[in-house]
């Protein structure tokens, strides 16, 4: 595994911007990220969207730039531009050649420094989300997540939609933008990360340069954390062949000290082709083509998840199928060779993860956002390798309780019917 040490470096500037740098002499590209530390779980009912409307309000032109400008630019750098809106974050990105480094930052700071916002800008952009959210919503797998999500956290803004309902988005003017545009992009609550084949103080001058004279800024908002409501939840969609399934039980927030242990029986359970939901519930019994499990750890909570598609016929089956494997985890101690495989699999993406520009620049980020340090490649090796079988099984009963199962079901259901029997483990 890797010997070298990350060279990592961190500088707060006088305004309260965080920027990190880790330099990678053996590759030509740079990923930056400009990362505002609020997302959709900050945001008021009636504003349900806004961090990601905003998001893409920053492309549509600035005090310097036109819409088409800014789309040429990125494109003549030969490089990509990306952002994103999360449920605790917004990400600008940009991943270029080095050389182009300088081009590339004066673009993405202007973006993120100079919106005009303008009225015109925004009735069309309503258009152009108001489609994305139908566009998903079309999607089974993206839906049957987001109707699990909005029981699980119910009435928490955790729970609400990133993209914003159609009925909060069509409210979206001018002065709501730049409102929340104000309260939340300030330097305190933003940090510039990049990886790449950089010098730090070069770096850490261009940033400067460009945002010395952001203000300083306060951000009155507190979030509390989400009560979670395990239900059972069944939704009639007569267009879908087949019926979406999600089934997850509360989890571990991100910076958990027994993370590491969750990430070990999530790989094992459902986290590739050697997993045991695919193993028993695709190969041996055949009940679907997509079966997976997740882990979604939020600052304050968290989720673990099985997702499944299956037929109407293969329902309760396949409901008790998972159950049987969350009880199988709780009661019988994970035999080693399974036990090393899974930390192979995770220790190996973990490291492969590490090796691009981009996974650095992220990582750097989430390390800043929700930890006090940053881990080399070794320590979280060394955290993945101490799990033990006894604490898998610990973690299993403490997870998998039929009380705090949630469970959602899509599809043309036709009277079917889902009972907290089916769920005893």
């Amino acid at each position: 595994m890797s010997d070298t040490p990350r060279n990592i470096r961190r500088e707060v500037l006088p305004n309260g911007l965080t920027v990190i740098t880790e330099e990678m002499q053996h590759v030509r590209s740079i990923s930056v990220g400009i990362w505002v530390k609020t997302g959709s779980r900050d945001e008021e009912a009636p504003s349900n969207g806004i961090s990601h409307f905003i998001e893409h309000m920053l492309f549509k032109g600035t005090k310097h730039r036109t819409a088409e400008e800014i789309a040429r630019q990125v494109d003549s750098l030969g490089g990509n531009m990306d952002a994103f809106t999360a449920k605790e974050c917004i990400c600008f990105s940009a991943k270029v050649l080095d050389e182009h480094l300088p081009n590339a930052m004066e673009v993405l700071s202007d973006l993120v420094l100079n919106p005009l916002f303008e009225a015109k800008d925004i009735n069309r952009e309503r258009g152009v989300i108001l489609e994305e959210i139908k566009m998903d919503e079309d999607n089974p797998d993206y839906l049957v997540h987001e109707i699990f999500t909005q029981s699980f956290w119910k009435d928490h803004p955790l729970g609400k939609p990133i993209l914003g309902t159609k009925e909060t988005v069509k409210k979206f003017e001018q002065s709501v933008v730049s409102d929340f545009y104000g309260q939340r992009f300030y330097p305190g609550n933003m940090i510039i990360s990049a990886a790449g084949n950089l010098k730090h103080k070069k770096f850490l001058d261009m940033i400067a340069n460009h945002f010395q004279d952001m203000k300083p800024g306060k951000n009155g908002h507190i979030s509390t954390a989400p009560k979670i409501v395990p239900r059972i939840t069944m939704r009639n969609k007569k267009s879908l062949e087949q019926v979406q399934l999600c089934i997850g039980v509360p989890a571990y927030p991100i910076a958990h000290e027994k993370r590491f242990v969750c990430y070990v029986l999530n790989t094992l359970l459902g986290g590739g082709m050697s997993s045991r939901l695919f193993q028993n519930i695709r190969e041996k019994q055949g009940l679907a083509y997509s079966i997976y499990s997740d882990l979604n750890p939020y600052r304050d909570t968290g989720c673990l998840s099985v997702y499944a598609g299956t037929s109407k016929e293969s329902v309760v089956k396949m409901v008790e199928s998972v159950v049987a494997e969350f009880r199988k985890l709780k009661t019988e101690l994970v035999p080693a060779d399974e036990l090393k495989r899974g930390k192979d699999q995770l220790k190996g993406s973990l490291v492969l993860s590490l090796e691009s520009s981009m996974s650095c620049m992220s990582n750097l980020a989430r390390q800043e956002m929700y930890f006090d340090r940053f881990y080399s490649i070794d320590d979280l090796i060394a955290r993945i390798e101490k799990v033990t079988t006894e604490e898998i099984l610990q973690q299993a009963q403490e997870f998998f309780t039929s009380e705090a199962i949630a469970i959602t079901v899509l599809g043309n259901l036709n009277g079917l019917k889902l009972s907290r029997n089916q769920l005893v483990c």
